[in-house]
């Protein structure tokens, strides 16, 4: 059974003109006049290219066009010959898919190590940092009271000691304690300790003055 790519390649020899001149006077690509000519359809654009370049070739030759769709339509099987792109094409777009998926699999994965590796620092900070401590009184280095106010906030859930005395820590960090000094040159050594033996030590030196 002829089909109708034999028929227009008949039909165009018969006429004397090449593919080039065929190609000129409609417009398609002589590339895509020979794959009609040879029936491989797979080398055009789309379906309706492939209809299209048909129907004009077709007309052009003076082909009807009721009988050139005719036979275009008993050979050409859609879904087994044609894909919607050549299939060099879809390869290389199903190869760039694949690689696009890999690199954003590669992102996640590492965007998780890091989150990962965020919350276990955030976790275990204190096996590496030592405690935030910071004194607040006493502000001065001269007194002549006989008892001085060392005050301050530390890092929750850390040890605490002023002279090597536990001090009670608030639960907001804060801490208080009123500390006996003597005449003379005092050092205050307040000390804060976590979990993970990490220490913070802050020394005050006050000087006790007598009033007479």
């Amino acid at each position: 059974m002829i089909g109708i790519g034999q028929r227009l390649k008949e039909i165009r020899i018969s006429q004397g003109m090449s593919l080039e001149e065929v190609s000129e006077a409609t417009k398609i690509r002589a590339s895509f006049l020979s794959a009609i000519e040879k029936g491989e359809y797979r080398k055009l654009p789309s379906s309706s290219y492939a209809q299209g370049f048909v129907q004009n070739y077709a007309t052009f030759l003076g082909i009807p066009k009721k009988e050139a769709m005719a036979l275009f339509r008993r050979e050409f099987d859609e879904k087994k010959v044609y894909s919607i792109l050549p299939e060099g094409f879809v390869k290389e777009k199903k190869v760039h898919h694949r690689s696009i998926k890999i690199h954003q699999a590669l992102f996640l994965v590492l965007l998780l190590l890091i989150l990962l590796g965020g919350f276990l620092f955030y976790q275990y900070r204190a096996a590496f940092i030592s405690p935030s401590l910071v004194i607040s009184e006493p502000s001065f280095s001269v007194t002549q009271e006989t008892e001085v106010v060392v005050a301050g906030k530390v890092e929750q859930n850390s040890i605490l000691t002023i002279n090597n005395s536990p001090v009670t820590i608030n639960k907001d960090g804060s801490f208080l304690k009123r500390v006996s000094v003597f005449s003379g040159k005092n050092t205050i050594l307040i000390k804060a300790k976590n979990s993970f033996g990490k220490e913070t030590i802050i020394s005050k030196d006050v000087t006790v003055k007598s009033s007479q």
